[in-house]
């Protein structure tokens, strides 16, 4: 596909201050200007750049920090608001507070309390809510018992709540509602450890009452939903073979949904099939509609326009789920209004918003599943054995994608797109997996249908990389290597800079044209949150949030311990910098590595230990693979609570820390925890013995 691109001076954003209006007249003083950043991606557009210029190439070495605020949430990984002076936050599983961008001064905080709620999700619970919306004087957030909260933002008083999935079905809200025309859509996640049927709902945003509602894949054949999507599934339902619905199929729409004022649409990312093996979902064959889709809806009614499947068939959990940018682009001499996006599988896609057609496709990072993508017919070509028809096969990229949900940002000045992307590879099979007689557990991650394993990840296993992507020339235009594997989103301003945090706890500042690091920032905690800029009295304030590590990349043992985050000493915090800034930060604990405690009279027995591994899929979403936390929850080699049972039992089962972000899992037996305990003894004792060896080298601080 060698078109000529090109890109104005502005991302089409004159249409988009207009309908900046139904969001919130009063933000929508802010909003041509770059004043206030009012939504996830600031604009319609999701560009997530700002006008402002006063940090700029030359001043951001002037950079410094206006205050800090700790937080008492369990998650940190988020993009904050800001409108007039003031910054709304989620955090954790359910709160949203108000601060103060002048003083740092807290000025409300609501906490849902979804821990609390009667069958609340027990299932990937350090996901988090990595955002929310405002509209006329409210803020919308989602909770991870998933409920939909509309709070107003003046004082913090709830002002409607309504229930939008069922949590003892495995269904969480993790990612941001968007607002649009007088309504709010939301979807939900959790479909890779439960029986979900993924879908959008879209609710008054005045009263919460539903309006309209879009189911992603089929129901169960001869069922109907009464929804907007089912006259597209009746037709969908070909794609499918087998008994799909007995697993629910998937589809979630746990992250990316756009609204194009343009065309009065919706867009909506879809996420992979469940069970993720295709031999058990859909036996048969098929693409499997809409999972790993793109999908056009009318924004009134919900009705389906177009879709385009950026992976049909999915077989690796390529989601396409990460954030959408919209914009317009001159192709061999015709402007054509589009959309983009990276996708999880490796390429970035440029298509046509008129029509859903594909107008190309580029390989972002190392890809191996696909040779190319097809530019007649859209869709992949597949390399020999990637659907591990015979036996097991090395992919890039891993099912964490080359690019996955941290946002991407576009600047008009250099026509480059800013993506965070990881290098790293993934055996996918099944081996083992009793494909005749298969029954998956709900909480644990059997139901992606895979070979799963819980051993170590090293810490040379992958690497992450900021990319500056040329549309015009479809090639990268730089890059810069970047610590660790869970980074953070990207910011592109007028004053020609890029900003990013990373997983080492430094926030940085590249030069927008040719990736110059021009300013960096040591946080005492991992960066890996959502960048925001903004003017308050003349001055462009920049505000990120940073924690121990949070995010699906910091479950990968070694590789994600490697910084030694630990989230029982190092605290959450709303970090905002300014020009001359001279605050500093709070005295805090230093990094360090996790020291496994191994008292001399337990004795493992191995072939419990071995039983433990298994049962350990439990734990290793927030723990870490091998035992080796990466930030999100204790290093459970180096806890005192699993050496007593009693302790273990009242911690795991009967919900002792869920004050504390730590879910309940009510369903374990003693059997399986005592295995579990062996486990995590062998991998300590094991572990210590291996760092009392001379080559051991501890952690650096800054």
């Amino acid at each position: 596909m060698k078109h000529r691109i090109w890109i104005g001076l502005a991302v089409s954003l004159l249409p988009l201050y207009a309908a900046a209006q139904d969001i919130d007249d009063h933000a929508l003083n802010g909003t041509q200007d770059g004043r206030n950043w009012a939504a996830f991606g600031r604009t319609f557009d999701e560009s997530h750049y700002s006008p402002l210029s006063q940090i700029n190439t030359g001043t951001v070495r002037r950079l410094g920090l206006a205050w800090s605020l700790d937080l008492d949430t369990t998650n940190s990984v988020t993009a904050p608001l800001e409108v007039d002076g003031v910054l709304y936050l989620s955090s954790g599983y359910g709160i949203v507070q108000a601060v103060d961008v002048r003083t740092g001064r807290n000025l409300w905080r609501y906490d849902a309390k979804p821990m609390d709620q009667p069958g609340a999700s027990k299932m990937r619970i350090d996901w988090g809510i990595r955002g929310l919306a405002f509209w006329k004087g409210r803020v919308y957030t989602g909770t991870a018992d998933g409920r939909l909260l509309a709070i107003n933002a003046r004082d913090g008083a709830i002002a409607w709540s309504v229930q939008t999935v069922d949590p003892g079905n495995g269904a969480a809200i993790t990612g941001a509602p968007r607002v649009f025309n007088g309504k709010v859509i939301i979807g939900f996640g959790g479909g890779d450890f439960s029986p979900l049927r993924g879908y959008v709902s879209t609710y008054d945003a005045s009263t919460g009452k539903l309006l309209w509602r879009f189911y992603t894949v089929p129901p169960r054949p001869g069922a109907k939903d009464g929804a907007a999507s089912d006259d597209i599934l009746a037709k969908a339902r070909g794609s499918w073979t087998g008994t799909w619905w007995k697993y629910g199929g998937g589809g979630t729409v746990w992250n990316a949904i756009t609204y194009d004022p343009d065309f009065n649409r919706i867009y909506i990312g879809t996420g992979n099939g469940d069970p993720m093996n295709w031999k058990l979902r859909s036996p048969g064959g098929g693409d499997n509609l809409f999972i790993a889709s793109i999908v056009a809806l009318d924004a009134d009614t919900g009705r389906y326009v177009w879709h385009y499947q950026t992976t049909p068939g999915d077989s690796w959990d390529y989601d396409a789920t990460t954030d959408m940018t919209l914009t317009t682009l001159r192709i061999d001499g015709q402007d054509h209004k589009v959309l983009i996006q990276a996708a999880k599988n490796g390429f970035i896609y440029v298509i046509d918003r008129a029509n859903g057609k594909l107008l190309s496709a580029d390989k972002l990072g190392t890809v191996t599943w696909a040779e190319r993508v097809d530019p007649a017919t859209g869709r992949p070509v597949l390399v020999p054995g990637a659907r591990y028809e015979h036996k097991s096969i090395l992919l890039w990229p891993s099912f964490q994608s080359v690019h996955h949900w941290p946002p991407q940002s576009l600047s008009p000045r250099t026509g480059y797109m800013y993506e965070p992307t990881l290098e790293m590879p993934a055996t996918y099979g099944d081996e083992g997996v009793d494909l005749k007689h298969f029954h998956p557990r709900m909480w644990t991650n059997d139901y992606t249908g895979l070979t799963v394993g819980n051993g170590d990840v090293p810490v040379n296993a992958g690497h992450s990389v900021l990319k500056a992507w040329d549309l015009q020339h479809h090639r990268i235009a730089w890059q810069v290597e970047t610590a660790g594997i869970s980074n953070g989103g990207t910011l592109a301003t007028g004053g020609d800079l890029v900003f990013q945090g990373l997983a080492d706890g430094y926030l940085h500042a590249y030069a927008a044209r040719d990736g110059r690091d021009l300013w960096s920032y040591f946080a005492k905690v991992a960066v890996t949150g959502v960048p925001i800029t903004y003017s308050v009295d003349g001055k462009q304030y920049l505000t990120i949030t940073a924690g121990p590590l949070a995010g699906s990349t910091a479950g990968f043992g070694s590789i994600s311990g490697q910084w030694g985050w630990d989230p029982r000493i190092h605290p959450r915090r709303l970090l905002t910098f300014v020009l001359d800034g001279k605050a500093q930060i709070p005295p805090t604990p230093p990094r360090r590595p996790a020291v496994p405690l191994d008292p001399p009279g337990f004795q493992v027995d191995a072939a419990r230990a071995k039983r433990g591994a298994y049962e350990y899929i439990h734990c290793v979403l927030c723990h870490g693979m091998g035992v080796v936390a990466g930030g999100i929850a204790p290093d459970l080699r180096a806890s005192p609570v699993p050496l007593s049972m009693a302790a273990f039992v009242h911690v795991v089962r009967d919900g002792g820390l869920k004050a504390r972000g730590m879910p309940q899992f009510a369903e374990i037996t003693d059997e399986q925890l005592e295995d579990i305990q062996q486990f995590i003894r062998q991998k300590a004792r094991a572990d210590l013995k291996a760092m009392q060896q001379p080559t051991a080298q501890p952690l650096a601080d800054h």
